[in-house]
């Protein structure tokens, strides 16, 4: 017998049994789904990293606000803080126009909406960055204990393979013990990438979030100032 060739990745695999692979398969598959969400989101923080940095350059370049919206409007292809200032400034012009010619009108009230539409919008940019971070962070945490549960069960046929045979050698138990190792190996395969993934995303998403959130108290600011 070929005892290299036998314990081989891919003869370990299909040697194994029936739940095993089934574990097997449910790993791989989470791996698979988790790479494919590592590298969307990898693009999709990176694009707007960049969108903001662009936005913020020309915001605080002193140009018109006004120019600025219009841009913001016409653009097919705006970043998630522009989006947040098209908001606010889309609502801080309707409720001063609906309030243009009228006594004793109340600038706090045309602020305070334009704040709730750029907190609304930055809410729902928020949740398009964060999606699919559950999945890494749920593959990085279960795939440990999927893979260990299938260790266990193929140990556990193992040994009781062993109640057949009169005398238990290394040769006879390291074949089934292998198989069961591999479902482990797999798994902590899926989680590794998963959770420096989720990491490192959640990171750079909270670095994003702050900027936002700075951009929206100082956006409000610059609104009070000319609701005046």
């Amino acid at each position: 017998m070929n005892v290299s060739h036998d314990l081989s990745f891919v003869s370990l695999i299909t040697g194994a049994s029936l739940i095993v692979q089934l574990v097997m398969a449910l790993l791989l598959v989470g791996s698979v789904m988790s790479w494919n969400y590592i590298f969307r989101k990898m693009f999709a923080i990176r694009r707007a990293r960049r969108q903001t940095d662009e936005f913020e350059r020309a915001f605080w370049s002193g140009g018109s606000l006004q120019s600025l919206y219009q841009s913001a409007s016409n653009s097919r292809d705006s970043g998630a803080l522009e989006r947040i200032f098209e908001a606010g400034m889309s609502e801080f012009l309707k409720a001063k126009n609906s309030l243009a010619g009228k006594q004793n009108t109340d600038p706090t009230a045309m602020l305070e909406g334009a704040r709730r539409a750029m907190h609304a919008a930055y809410q729902r940019e928020m949740d398009s960055l964060e999606s699919h971070l559950a999945f890494l962070a749920s593959v990085g945490s279960v795939s440990p204990y999927i893979g260990l549960f299938g260790t266990v069960w193929g140990i556990m046929n193992s040994f009781r393979g062993l109640a057949n045979v009169h005398q238990a050698t290394l040769s006879a138990v390291a074949p089934g013990i292998a198989e069961a190792l591999v479902a482990t190996a797999i798994g902590l395969f899926a989680a590794i990438p998963a959770v420096v993934a989720f990491n490192r995303y959640s990171h750079d998403i909270d670095r994003l979030s702050i900027r936002f959130e700075s951009f929206i108290e100082e956006f409000s600011n610059i609104l009070q100032r000319q609701s005046r």
